[in-house]
Order: C-alpha cells, then sequence, then structure tokens
C-alpha cells in the first residue's frame, strides 16, 4: 500500500460528506442507511440529487456544485484515493451540496431509492472491450436498467467519454432496448458546440485530469445524452 494513498483514505474520514461503508455488505444486499433519505439526512434540503458513476477525481461533481447551488451532487467511485481530491476541494470551498460515495457501480441501486435521483452523469468509464454482453460496462442498456430502479422517469443520463469503441457499443446498446438518444456526437468539442444549448455547451467544458491529457493527444471526445 502506498504511503499517499493511506493518507489520503484517512484525510476522507474526516470529510462530513464522504461515505464508504463495508462492500461486503452491499454484496450482501444489505441497504446503506441515508437510502431514500439522502435530500433529509446528508444535505439537509429538498433538492434534485446528480450522480457521476465512476467520479475519478470528481471534476464534474465538484463542478456542477459550483454552478448550480440549488441541486445536490454525489460522486460514486471505488477508488477513494481518487475521488479524495474532489472531496478535499468540496471541503475546503465549503460546498454543502457535495457528497461522495465508495461503493461498485452494480451495488449502486442499494444507495438509492426508487425516484430519489434525477439526473446521472457517467465521464470516462472504462469501456471494458473483452465485455461482450455488456455485464461490466456501466454504460451499458444492462446498467441503464439498475439505474432506472432509482431514476425518475425521463430524467437523463449523460455519456461522456473519449473511447469510440465505448460510444459505439453503448449507442448500439441503447438502440436496441429502445432508449430515445436526444444528443449523439463523435465530436465534443467541434461540431457539437454548435448544436447545444449555453447550459449544456458550459457543462461539456467541465474537463477532467484525464480528458484534460486526452485532448492534448489529439484524441475527439464523445458524448450521448439518453432519457429514461
Amino acid at each position: 500500500m502506498g504511503k499517499g494513498k493511506l493518507v489520503k483514505w484517512l484525510e476522507n474520514r474526516t470529510f462530513e460528506r464522504v461515505f464508504e461503508p463495508p462492500l461486503q455488505a452491499a454484496v450482501e444486499g444489505v441497504e446503506f442507511v441515508h437510502k431514500g433519505k439522502w435530500r433529509e439526512d446528508v444535505f439537509g434540503n429538498d433538492h434534485p440529487i446528480v450522480l457521476e458513476l465512476g467520479c475519478g477525481k470528481g471534476e464534474y461533481t465538484v463542478g456542477q456544485a459550483r454552478k448550480y447551488p440549488d441541486k445536490n451532487f454525489v460522486g460514486v467511485d471505488i477508488k477513494g484515493h481518487r475521488f479524495w481530491r474532489g472531496a478535499k476541494t468540496a471541503n475546503q470551498e465549503e460546498l454543502k451540496n457535495v457528497a461522495f460515495l465508495r461503493t461498485r457501480i452494480e451495488f449502486i441501486d442499494r444507495f438509492f431509492a426508487p425516484g430519489e435521483v434525477d439526473e446521472v452523469w457517467i465521464t470516462f468509464s472504462d469501456p471494458q472491450p473483452k465485455d461482450e454482453k455488456g455485464t461490466k460496462r456501466i454504460t451499458s442498456s444492462i446498467f441503464i436498467e439498475r439505474y432506472k430502479k432509482f431514476l425518475k422517469p425521463g430524467s437523463l443520463v449523460h455519456i461522456k467519454s473519449d473511447s469510440p469503441l465505448l460510444y459505439e457499443l453503448s449507442k448500439e446498446s441503447y438502440l436496441e432496448a429502445g432508449y430515445d438518444i436526444l444528443v449523439d456526437s463523435q465530436d465534443v468539442y467541434g461540431e457539437l458546440v454548435h448544436r447545444v444549448d449555453p447550459e449544456l455547451r458550459e457543462l461539456l467544458e467541465i474537463r477532467t485530469f484525464y480528458e484534460q491529457m486526452w485532448l492534448e493527444e489529439g484524441r475527439k471526445i464523445h458524448y450521448m445524452q439518453l432519457r429514461v
């Protein structure tokens, strides 16, 4: 275990809205103590809840929280030393509408009740090239069905990625499952900026650490928005 990771894990425990429940509990089907009560217990308001799944360093969680103080944002990732950066920034900036949850995405329905979540962002997740059936790719229609357990009807799911493979496989699975793809682009910073509203354009301009690296390498960024 690296010393840096240990320091970050320990500091995560000092942040008010960082939750790291035992993974085995989720595996066994134990429901999270705040399930169905995130607004009341965690945020102390009745504002909409937006999830960033596979949040990494939490750039989208924190970036959106700054822009929308009237919404609550939860970053979810299995690697606490990654989202430590977002959690620390939220703590330093006293962003009361930010929380982070450490768990595996396949167990996410243990943590949120039906209709509790208003929107989902999936940013730069692992394309899982060997996952032909989509059982591990968190953008697949299999996972979207899982998200429907806690998303309000008509909610939006946003997928942003540098991977052409993830983009094509996800789009294919959505069309087969009959989902409405509202926005679809293989070049976020090219043609897409000319045909979306300014608010969405501003959100898409939030760049993660790895996204900035990939842009410098000349990669194009893909984006899809679908309604569940």
